[in-house]
């Protein structure tokens, strides 16, 4: 039986929690800096957790997830 590829976008993308769960970055903090305010971009910077509806999809395309 051959192993499940990973999609390389999807692993770039997303991390898994401890507690099993789907970790991604917030979008819009990649340029356009100077227009945001400090407490935005600082915002920006914590991670956010993946919709419950799309966890199950993900895991897919994330083997060891």
């Amino acid at each position: 039986m051959p192993k499940m590829k990973t999609r390389k976008t999807a692993k770039k993308r997303f991390k898994l929690s401890g507690s099993g769960r789907v970790r991604r970055s917030k979008q819009g903090g990649n340029h356009g800096m100077q227009e945001k305010s400090r407490k935005r971009i600082r915002r920006l910077r914590n991670n956010d957790m993946v919709d419950k509806t799309l966890e199950k999809h993900i895991k897919r395309l994330i083997p060891y997830g």
